[in-house]
């Protein structure tokens, strides 16, 4: 962990009643040598409080800025802009354990903890499930090979003109099951 001592937080060093702030730049280095899965490349900002609070410390964190991360339709690297606030709570004890998502033991012979995974954890959990550039920002090859494999259904805004003509007159060549008919009759009259 020597490529990590930068986020080392001395626990002992901080007096009760004490705030201290911390501030961190995780870029393209951080991410590469944390070599998580889902995030590679990035520039964001961090921002730590730490409060020792009576038995415990309290550490709140705000992450800001861009990652860079593969456009889910064309492939393509997009900037993703996050921002987020987290919360984590440590505890001195006789061995590490995790009680739970926010609460964390470490021995009180290190007296201290390393948050360098749990940055880029912090991170990679700020990223939206779906990440796509603007409309007209994917590359425009990728896209139109898409387009040319895509199914449209004829509820789709997207669909290019033709899509539904071709829908329509592939939908009348598969049978359907009766079950479905009688399902549609009703939807029909409503």
């Amino acid at each position: 962990m020597g490529k990590f001592r930068a986020y080392w937080v001395d626990l002992k060093d901080i007096n009760p009643a004490e705030v201290r702030t911390y501030e961190y730049l995780l870029d393209d280095q951080f991410f590469t040598d944390i070599d998580g899965t889902e995030v590679r490349q990035g520039h964001v900002n961090v921002q730590l409080k730490v409060e020792h609070k009576a038995s415990a410390f309290q550490m709140t964190f705000h992450l800001e800025g861009t990652v860079i991360l593969p456009c889910d339709r064309c492939l393509d690297h997009m900037k993703q802009p996050i921002e987020t606030n987290n919360r984590l709570t440590v505890k001195l004890g006789k061995e590490y354990t995790e009680e739970s998502d926010e609460v964390l033991v470490v021995s009180e012979d290190e007296g201290g903890v390393n948050l360098a995974w749990f940055l880029y954890e912090f991170v990679a959990l700020a990223v939206p499930m779906k990440h796509v550039h603007a409309p007209g920002e994917c590359n425009r090859t990728m896209a139109a090979k898409l387009r040319k494999h895509a199914a449209y259904s004829p509820d789709d805004e997207d669909e290019p003109d033709n899509a539904s003509d071709e829908a329509d007159s592939d939908a009348e060549d598969i049978p359907t099951d009766p079950r479905w008919d009688a399902l549609k009759q009703l939807k029909d009259e409503e």
